[in-house]
C-alpha cells in the first residue's frame, strides 16, 4: 500500500460538513425562495442576484431573509479586517473606495459575501464581512494596489478570520 492511500484514510480532525458557518445554523429554505430585502433567488441549492424572477417563478416562491441579510441585521461577521499605518490614515478615501470596488464585484459573482460595516475606530479602520472569504480578497487587494504588509489569522472556534493590512509611509 503507497502512502498515499494510507494518508487518504485518516479522516481524524476533518469536518464532513464543509458549508460555511451561517448556511449551518439555519435548515435550507425550500426552492425556489426569494429574499424580501435584497431580492436573490434561492434556486439550485444557492443563492444568486441578479436573476430573472417570472410571475411563474413569483407564484410558487417561498418569501424570506437571505443568510447574508440575516447576519448584516445582527452586524455580525465572520471576517473582520484592520486597517492600520500612516498611510492608510493618509489615503482613507482611495482605500475605502477599494473596499467598495471590491465588494461589489465579489457580491455580483456570489451575493451572499458582503461588507456589514466600516468604521473607523482611532487611528485603525475596521471593515467587518459576512464572510471570512470576502476579508482575505479585500486584504489581497489592499495589499496589491497599495502595497504594504498582510497577515491573517483563521480562529479555530468558528471559522472566523482577522485580516490585517498595514503601511507606515
Amino acid at each position: 500500500m503507497s502512502k498515499g492511500l494510507i494518508r487518504s484514510g485518516s479522516r481524524r480532525g476533518v469536518r464532513s460538513d464543509k458549508s460555511p458557518p451561517v448556511a449551518r445554523k439555519l435548515p435550507r429554505p425550500p426552492e425556489p425562495a426569494v429574499c424580501a430585502r435584497c431580492g436573490n433567488v434561492f434556486a439550485n441549492r444557492t443563492w444568486r442576484a441578479g436573476r430573472r424572477v417570472t410571475h411563474a417563478l413569483l407564484a410558487r416562491a417561498t418569501w424570506t431573509v437571505c443568510p447574508a441579510c440575516r447576519s448584516a441585521a445582527r452586524r455580525e461577521g465572520y471576517g473582520k479586517v484592520v486597517i492600520r499605518g500612516a498611510y492608510a490614515a493618509a489615503n482613507e478615501d482611495a482605500i475605502r473606495k477599494r473596499i467598495r470596488n471590491v465588494s461589489s464585484r465579489a457580491r455580483f459573482t456570489q451575493p451572499q459575501r458582503r461588507v456589514v460595516s466600516v468604521e473607523r475606530s482611532g487611528p485603525v479602520l475596521e471593515v467587518v464581512t459576512t464572510s471570512q472569504k470576502l476579508a482575505h480578497r479585500i486584504v489581497h487587494e489592499l495589499r496589491k494596489a497599495f502595497r504594504g504588509r498582510a497577515s491573517y489569522a483563521w480562529s479555530a472556534d468558528d471559522g472566523s478570520l482577522l485580516a490585517t493590512w498595514e503601511r507606515q509611509a
